[in-house]
């Protein structure tokens, strides 16, 4: 199912999402993602940084991650759908990193006469370890 095609009486508790799973970040996309957000911390960008810092180079953004969590909920309800959504950091990212986004429905309720879903969402890394952990809050029709 996609945008704006499920409906409050076709998920309950338990319902899984549809994973998504990205392309292995790589080195361009963190520099495009720097030119996008305005972020041009070093340690996106530039290997000697990330060396310095201990990570072995260049490291991911976490708002690009939390963007790859943005695009997963709203590739299910749609844009207009989302009320709310939050997120924790748990771990880096590098370039080759594979990130499959995951959720489930863990509460179904009304609130100002609209029907709300509540979902819990985790991005993991190909070597299974969080690299998010959140939460968002959709309205269904």
């Amino acid at each position: 199912m996609g945008k704006n095609d499920i409906f409050f009486n076709d998920v309950e508790v338990g319902y899984k999402i549809k994973d998504l799973i990205k392309s292995p970040i790589n080195e361009t996309q963190l520099v495009m993602y720097a030119g996008a957000s305005g972020d041009f911390n070093p340690i996106h960008t530039v290997h000697a940084f990330g060396k310095k810092a201990g990570f072995g180079g260049v490291i991911g953004h976490g708002m690009l991650t939390m963007g790859f969590v943005g695009q997963f909920i709203t590739n299910w309800v749609g844009v207009k759908s989302l009320k709310k959504l939050a997120v924790q950091f748990k771990a880096i990212t590098k370039p080759k990193d594979v990130i499959t986004v995951s959720g489930e429905v863990t509460k179904k309720y009304s609130f100002e006469e609209e029907n709300r879903v509540d979902c819990e969402i985790i991005a993991k890394n190909q070597n299974n370890e969080i690299v998010i952990a959140g939460s968002a809050t959709v309205a269904l029709p």
